[in-house]
């Protein structure tokens, strides 16, 4: 049953930011996330930004594209490794990223409504708890250590 109350409430936070937030923006949550670890991690490898957001290579590349083609981000040659682009904002990233948050926050704000600051709190602690319990069974991952993941809840 946890599973299915997981799913049905990721369902209604994801309806609820596209009415409200990528109404107003044209982002998703997943390019949202990617864009504020790349913002907080600059020069960020794709392929370290891949892990941080656990998804695929290949995923990663459309993601960076469709980034890059709104003017989000630049991805530049890596001094370290010429076989390696790192990511970082352009000027206009930097622009739109605090108004995507602060839309971010004010749809969180009217969907978490019903829940007391406490009550908010705590959610994402025991949600926090349940999905490092699940990375420690699969194994985890420190390929991802150092990687600020952008604002916490």
């Amino acid at each position: 049953m946890l599973g299915y109350h997981l799913r049905r409430t990721q369902v209604a936070i994801f309806r609820h930011f596209s009415r409200t937030v990528a109404a107003q923006t044209g982002i998703t949550p997943g390019l949202l996330g990617m864009l504020q670890v790349i913002a907080a991690n600059p020069g960020l490898a794709q392929s370290r930004l891949a892990e941080a957001m656990e998804v695929d290579r290949s995923t990663i590349v459309k993601v960076v594209d469709q980034l890059e083609a709104r003017g989000l981000i630049v991805r530049e040659p890596s001094p370290s490794d010429k076989r390696s682009y790192g990511l970082r904002l352009t000027k206009n990233g930097e622009a739109e990223l605090p108004r995507f948050q602060r839309l971010m926050k004010a749809h969180e704000d009217e969907f978490a409504a019903p829940l007391s600051a406490a009550e908010r709190r705590q959610l994402i602690a025991l949600l926090a708890r349940l999905y490092e319990r699940a990375h420690e069974d699969d194994g985890g991952s420190e390929e991802t250590e150092g990687v600020e993941r952008g604002p916490a809840a």
